[in-house]
């Protein structure tokens, strides 16, 4: 697999860019991200990707400083692909200077970039091979090879040769998922150690076990089951053996995934294919050791988004800061995920939905997402967090966080929105205004607006309003000769009698005998 470093200033730009295609199936793998150049040029120097998909500009450093810094500093180099928004021949020009594999215009088409992707691989390839350096590469290109079924009839023996084993028997492509301890540094483990644990359980004399390192805490194994499974023994014993042993020398919680069996080694790439179909199994068969595609395999999986009724009513449990209730619902939905059978992407985009809802009313509310300390792990869960127990735990937690935040948003609203309220009312006085009417221009509860404007200012709304217009109207009674439904109408009263009336109950006296008791008229 290739690895693949995504460079953009916009975390739903990457996010996109990660979910437009499946990238396990080209052979690339993205092993990380970063928001400016900066950042990638760090990671470039401690991940060293194969391929960097970059943004041509960003803040800090842009993509075409990133390149330059990057070739001219004579370290670790990858192979880049420019992605921008502007039609700018300057620009392509200066990128293919630095030696960009392409440059591809947004909105990025899938067809166009799956075309790139597949052109670069044989590239990449080729300069994988030209800078190997030790025998675990040696092996991880020569397992490439056969699980991507990219040879001939004629390199078969070769094959067989290299990674020493027979050309027919009964062969399994499985995959070993290490998952990460939540809060943990966990054990550094690597295909080494992976292959020795296999080594001792097998009864192979021949060499070492080949390990495939697929993705970050995901390895392949070529299996020759004749040597893991004793005469007469189950295969399910076996596997179990396996696990338990893994499990104890990793430190780590580990699922399996085996792929079907096969009887020639050059079909190795039908069992790693149907290895990797048993992995989007995971959530379904949760709490599985071993998940073997010969049983999971033609099973329904559930493919779409979470109920509609279960995400307006979390949300809004969350928004009302309901603590038992939407710890109810987060159950309830992480069980909906294994009894409904979600896939692996139904349950990325749930988490998504929800982040993106809950980022939404932050962004109503005046609030700032960046407040939420544990968002980056919610949106980066797959790379950390690959067991649904482990996911369920980081939901909960993120879900607290923005519930109390929420919370706070909520308060510092209503301290200073109240003030806007009343600021407003004193403009607009003259205007048709009414409680209901300032409580939907606010987003507000009409209720809960009166409560609180009775509980900051000690006085009910309307009697505010009519203390505001009769001042008012007093005021013209003093200094113009306007008649009284010229008067009523300046002050927002849509009728004069009731203008009269509203005058008489407040001041007691009318509006006629307030001014001509100013002109000293009896």
């Amino acid at each position: 697999m290739y690895k693949v470093l995504l460079v953009d200033d916009e975390i739903f730009v990457r996010k996109g860019l990660r979910n437009l295609m499946d990238w396990e199936s080209l052979g690339y793998d993205i092993c990380d991200e970063a928001d400016n150049g900066q950042e990638a040029l760090e990671k470039i120097g401690q991940l060293e990707p194969d391929l960097v998909i970059a943004d041509i500009r960003m803040p800090v450093l842009d993509g075409l400083e990133l390149i330059r810094k990057v070739t001219e500093e004579g370290g670790y180099c990858p192979t880049f692909i420019i992605v921008s928004g502007y039609h700018d021949f300057e620009y392509a020009q200066r990128a293919l200077r630095y030696g960009v594999h392409d440059y591809i215009l947004k909105p990025i088409d899938e067809a166009e970039l799956e075309t790139a992707l597949k052109a670069l691989s044989g590239t990449l390839g080729l300069k994988k091979l030209t800078t190997i350096a030790g025998d675990s590469l040696v092996t991880d290109s020569i397992v490439e090879t056969l699980v991507q079924g990219q040879f001939s009839e004629a390199d078969n023996g070769a094959l067989s040769a290299a990674l020493q084993m027979p050309e027919m028997s009964s062969f399994q492509y499985v995959l070993v998922e290490l998952h990460s301890i939540p809060h943990s540094a966990g054990t550094e483990w690597n295909a080494k150690e992976l292959s020795a644990v296999v080594q001792a359980l097998t009864a192979s004399s021949c060499g070492k076990i080949p390990v495939y390192e697929q993705a970050n805490g995901l390895y392949g194994l070529l299996l020759d089951l004749q040597s893991l499974v004793s005469p007469g023994g189950r295969i399910e014993s076996a596997y179990s053996g396996l696990h338990a042993a893994i499990a104890k020398a990793s430190g780590r919680p580990v699922t399996i995934y085996t792929g079907k069996t096969v009887e020639r080694l050059q079909d190795m790439n039908i069992s790693y294919r149907s290895a990797n179909e048993a992995m989007s199994y995971k959530y379904a068969e949760n709490g599985a050791s071993v998940i073997y595609a010969s049983q999971v395999q033609g099973t329904p999986l559930y493919y779409f988004d979470v109920d509609s009724e279960l995400y307006s009513r979390l949300l809004e449990r969350l928004e009302e800061n309901n603590a038992e209730l939407y710890e109810q619902d987060i159950e309830l939905l992480f069980r909906q995920f294994v009894e409904n059978r979600f896939a692996p992407n139904a349950v990325a985009n749930t988490i998504t939905r929800f982040a993106i809802g809950i980022i939404n009313i932050i962004r109503k509310m005046d609030g700032d997402e960046k407040g939420l300390r544990m968002l980056p792990s919610l949106m980066d869960w797959q790379g950390s967090y690959s067991r649904l127990q482990d996911l369920k735990g980081l939901f909960a937690d993120f879900l607290r966080e923005a519930a109390a935040y929420l919370a706070e948003l909520r308060n510092e609203q209503s301290k200073g929105g109240i003030e806007r309220i009343k600021k407003y009312i004193e403009a607009n006085y003259t205007e048709n205004i009414s409680l209901k009417s300032i409580a939907g221009k606010f987003y507000m509860n009409s209720v809960y607006l009166g409560q609180l404007f009775r509980k900051t200012y000690g006085i009910y709304f309307n009697d505010f309003l009519l203390q505001i217009r009769i001042g008012e109207a007093k005021k013209l009674l003093r200094q113009t000769d306007l008649r009284m439904y010229e008067i009523a109408e300046k002050v927002g009263f849509q009728n004069a009698d009731y203008f009269v009336t509203q005058f008489e109950k407040l001041e007691k006296v009318t509006p006629t005998d307030y001014r001509n008791k100013l002109l000293g008229k009896k």
